[in-house]
């Protein structure tokens, strides 16, 4: 069993000098580090020979390409909701990570980039693979900083942390020079960072109250970041005391049991029209975590902008998303956890008798069903396969996902019913599954792991195949063949119909490809294969590839790709 030292220990247990690499890798086994994702370089060496005497406190996961690495610390920070922890070096390795920052902060997920820089005294002269940091990262990380003191160490790590977790949680950038990591030093440890939380006030509660005591056709969206479990449950002993529909923000549906009498379903690209139009006729919603953006709102037109027609109770924990897009009638700056436990401590909120709630997951079940549309295209039948995995993965299953087409069955057709067993890209980004479904496996390896991926989604981070051999991350990985960039192919269908350029690929045999890596490898032609091979895959003991070559007319859950260039036409033809 690893054993992780208390901070006060590493406080008391300091050497008097040390190397600016080793004050950082105290630092961060004092905030609770105890993972690391990475690619290495030669301008952070300090660090990792730092790391060598760190031992098992802090596990080193070494990645492919720094696009994964940073992919695996969002996924790891968005399941344990503390800061993921990734170092790469300057220039290429810094550029290449920067996916994952994106990601985390569109995700509002806790994470902190380590990059090694050129030594202070080449800077400004575009020194090898020298890229100013604040520059290139100013809008996509909540703060970047350079460190060039390493005195300053404690201080400015520990400040990373706390910009990381606390209000809106998001994404920092910590540039180190290279020679500064070198240098001798006697500075002082800082403590670990504090969760600071923002919570409503009584008379905002009242609020909250009369609008929903009031209302006939209420609704409650969730999403976001900062929740935990005990906040999931607060937030649901509420809807249910309350009798409200809930339904869940875009790649946010493990917010709330979707086998609950009061899940009303999903808000995005496979949302559907019988929920969306619930949003446009609710008179009060009440949004907690979600920002309401582009996808959760239908290109924001379910929610109008900048006054809805409907009564806006928004909670968020960032005070800029207040009043920047939507103006609410009742703002409310909070933590997830404050609000859910005094939502839930409202008791229950009386309104007049409806079957609004009832007709809501009445609509929900509808649709995952299937009911009134027939069969897709070709052999393989993906909802008849997302149905038999709703009954075999355990409830605390964590599926992973990136971004394409295929995501639409999983997003309709399965059951999340525990808190953090969904893992996806809000922001939409490809490649997120694979290294998503690693970092998930090493940290809770007692949980079956489920990566979906699209075949261009797939190779955009299929080497990390590699990772999961080498640190034994026993994942199924399962790659969604059409052949090619599915998506983009239903828009270009949508805009220029029967016009065909750049979405088209050549793929390998991933089956093949998998057993090269070392992973157990199959290949899916029917809906009838895939259960069998899924059990095999489960139990070889070793991570597992499942190739199912979908049919290409089989574009998306409602409309086959001929049915779309159709309708296209015969718009153009009007």
């Amino acid at each position: 069993m690893t054993v992780h030292h208390s901070s006060e220990a590493l406080l008391d247990s300091r050497k008097k000098t040390r190397t600016g690499g080793e004050v950082l890798v105290d630092a961060l086994r004092i905030n609770g580090v105890d993972r690391i994702f990475c690619v290495p370089g030669e301008s952070y060496l300090a660090v990792l020979d730092a790391l060598h005497d760190a031992g098992d406190d802090v596990d080193l996961v070494v990645c492919r390409q720094e696009g994964g690495a940073s992919y695996m610390a969002e996924a790891y920070g968005k399941l344990m909701g503390k800061p993921g922890i990734c170092f790469v070096t300057r220039g290429p390795g810094a550029t290449n990570a920067s996916v994952g920052v994106h990601t985390a902060f569109q995700d509002s997920t806790p994470m902190i980039l380590f990059i090694g820089q050129v030594a202070r005294e080449q800077s400004d002269r575009e020194a090898f693979q020298e890229i100013d940091y604040r520059r290139m990262f100013g809008q996509l990380a909540k703060w970047v900083v350079q460190i060039d003191d390493a005195t300053r160490i404690p201080e400015l790590v520990g400040q990373a942390f706390h910009r990381a977790v606390n209000g809106r949680p998001g994404p920092v950038v910590v540039a180190l020079p290279e020679d500064m990591l070198t240098d001798a030093v006697d500075v002082a440890d800082a403590r670990a960072y504090t969760r600071v939380e923002a919570s409503p006030a009584d008379a905002q509660m009242e609020q909250v109250r009369a609008l929903l005591s009031g209302a006939e056709r209420p609704l409650m969206i969730l999403g976001g970041g900062g929740w935990d479990a005990a906040a999931v449950d607060d937030i649901r002993r509420f809807a249910a005391l309350s009798d409200l529909p809930v339904a869940t923000s875009f790649r946010c549906q493990d917010l709330f049991d979707n086998t609950h009498p009061n899940y009303a379903g999903d808000l995005g690209p496979a949302a559907a029209p019988l929920l969306m139009q619930r949003i446009r006729d609710a008179d009060v919603l009440l949004v907690v975590g979600a920002r309401l953006g582009e996808m959760t709102t239908a290109g924001y037109t379910l929610v109008d902008v900048p006054v809805p027609r409907q009564r806006l109770i928004h909670v968020h924990p960032g005070i800029d998303e207040l009043g920047r897009v939507y103006q609410a009638d009742v703002p409310i700056n909070s933590g997830m956890k404050a609000f859910a436990a005094k939502a839930c401590a409202l008791g229950r909120i009386e309104r007049a008798a409806s079957v609004w709630t009832e007709g809501a997951h009445a609509d929900y079940f509808a649709h995952l069903s299937n009911r009134g549309q027939g069969p897709s295209p070709g052999a393989v039948q993906m909802a008849e396969i997302m149905q038999w995995l709703r009954g075999r993965l355990p409830a605390d299953a964590i599926l992973t996902n990136g971004a394409g087409n295929y995501s639409a069955w999983l997003h309709r057709f399965y059951q999340y019913r525990s808190f953090r067993s969904q893992l996806a890209p809000t922001n939409g980004s490809m490649g997120y599954g694979v290294p998503a479904a690693i970092a998930a496996k090493l940290t809770a390896p007692q949980r079956m792991v489920v990566c979906f991926a699209g075949d261009g989604c797939f190779l955009m981070n299929g080497q990390e195949l590699a990772t999961a051999v080498h640190y034994r991350a026993n994942a199924i990985f399962i790659v969604m063949n059409n052949g090619m960039y599915g998506t983009i192919r239903m828009h270009q269908e949508r805009s220029y119909p029967g016009r065909v350029s750049g979405t088209a690929l050549t793929n390998p045999d991933f089956a093949v490809l998998a057993s090269a890596y070392g992973l157990h490898g199959e290949c899916v032609d029917t809906t009838a294969d895939f259960a069998p091979a899924f059990e095999r895959a489960a139990a070889s003991g070793r991570p597992s590839l499942i190739e199912i070559r979908v049919d290409p007319e089989a574009l998306t859950p409602r409309m086959s790709l001929t049915e779309i260039s159709e309708q296209a036409l015969a718009q153009l033809a009007r």
